[in-house]
């Protein structure tokens, strides 16, 4: 008997069988960490950090096996009508469990108390200390990047601009974001992030941290000017050679989970002209705040509180919970599932706020476009995770220059023409104001 033809409007994945055995596995693993959260199993640490961390990892590993076994090249199959990927029923489920589980990270730890005491034989060996929420949480995020950023090579491997960014995430968050703050505290130093820096770690430039900083010794001096030179010499001297891109989609952990984990959301972003005006005003809004919060901060320090007494201390404190806590945890990684993998930095970050306005008014990055190759098939623009409309700038053969973009390439690496290009050229030729005309009518040379 002849097998059954499909009337998919894709072809169905290979390896499905070995990927709905991961999602199962996947499955098991959030489920034993809600049983040893509050200790309703009880069973060893160490079986409860197998049962999580290595079943929840066997899992994702699983997943991409299929992607690395099929021939190079992006397979986006049934993305559009998956439930878990096109805002169905279980979309708003795993909406809703990531949301829950940043309210009892930031407000209830207590619940999790049975995994945080999971991972205290790891917190011991890095950081002679018992762990916290933050040791915990910090550990799940290193796992994620690193298995989802597995998943992420397989997937876009052909590109090797995508490998070797998700590559270097992967390095930086494993090591710069999760390592070596464990290996200061178990020097008994401060626990320092050297890939974040003002405003995305907005404390790092309030005097009270840079006080206590100073007062730590040699070290905490070395901090405090390494945070200085990062905010204010070398970021806007990299993000005028190489755009926004080099911290927003190479270093920094909250791109490298959005561009891992959330790789499968990426097309959920508003591509509306209503989103990009509300993304401009929130955005800015956001980096307004911060950096009114750390001037009044200087300003009260310098007047010994003698001016604005304790209200400045109010703002940072509105500002942590607001924006560093709410909008930055809750909402940004909680609702990957309802609109995208990009929420935080599009609507919320100051720092790809300042980042983007260098790239868009002083910048040499640019994406190039051949309008002469462009079929308007649209690829680019549904999976820009900022929300940009790609394709529009195709078809008439601009440049792209824009301040929301993160320079993650994948526009590129879906376009099926080669239409599109990163590039880092001279600033004064960097936006194209020449029409190219479309299919293969060229401009008359004179």
């Amino acid at each position: 008997m002849d097998s059954l033809i499909s009337l998919s409007l894709a072809e169905h994945p290979k390896g499905g069988i070995l990927q709905k055995v991961a999602i199962g596995f996947m499955a098991l693993s959030l489920l034993f960490f809600i049983l040893f959260c509050t200790n309703v199993v009880p069973v060893s640490d160490g079986l409860k950090v197998m049962l999580t961390f290595g079943v929840g990892s066997l899992a994702g590993i699983l997943y991409a096996i299929p992607l690395f076994r099929e021939k190079a090249g992006i397979r986006n199959n049934h993305i559009m009508f998956d439930k878990i990927t096109a805002r169905g029923i279980p979309a708003f489920a795993l909406g809703i469990f990531l949301t829950g589980f940043y309210v009892v990270l930031y407000w209830f730890p207590w619940m999790m108390e049975g995994m945080i005491r999971a991972v205290d034989p790891l917190s011991n060996f890095l950081r002679h200390e018992p762990a916290d929420q933050w040791f915990l949480y910090g550990t799940m995020y290193t796992v994620a990047i690193l298995v989802m950023g597995i998943r992420f090579i397989a997937k876009y491997r052909h590109s090797r601009y995508q490998v070797i960014r998700t590559i270097s995430v992967m390095f930086f968050q494993f090591g710069f974001a999760w390592l070596l703050p464990s290996f200061l505290k178990m020097l008994n130093q401060p626990e320092f992030y050297f890939s974040y820096f003002w405003p995305l770690k907005y404390d790092y430039l309030f005097p009270g941290t840079i006080q206590g900083l100073i007062n730590n010794g040699g070290l905490g001096v070395f901090m405090v000017f390494w945070g200085a030179a990062m905010t204010f010499i070398i970021t806007p001297i990299l993000t005028y050679k190489y755009g926004k891109r080099w911290y927003c989609s190479w270093v920094c952990g909250c791109g490298g989970l959005a561009e891992t984990m959330g790789d499968p959301f990426r097309h959920l972003s508003d591509k509306s002209l209503k989103a990009w005006k509300i993304e401009r005003i929130s955005i800015h809004s956001v980096l307004v705040f911060v950096t009114v919060t750390t001037i009044l901060l200087w300003v009260n320090s310098a007047f010994e509180g003698a001016v604005l007494g304790g209200a400045s201390g109010i703002f940072s404190q509105v500002y942590g919970f607001l924006i560093g806590s709410i909008f930055a945890g809750v909402v940004g990684t909680g609702f990957y599932p309802i609109f995208g993998s990009r929420v935080w930095c599009r609507f919320g970050c100051p720092m790809a706020a300042i980042l983007g306005i260098i790239q868009r008014f002083r910048s040499r990055f640019r994406i190039t476009t051949n309008g002469g190759q462009c079929i308007s098939c649209g690829n680019c623009s549904t999976y820009c995770e900022m929300g940009i409309d790609v394709r529009w700038y195709a078809q008439r053969g601009e440049n792209i220059v824009r301040a929301s973009c993160v320079g993650c390439g994948v526009c590129s690496s879906v376009c099926p023409r080669g239409v599109l290009k990163l590039e880092n050229l001279d600033y004064e030729n960097r936006i194209n104001s020449e029409p190219v005309m479309p299919g293969n009518k060229a401009l008359d040379v004179k």
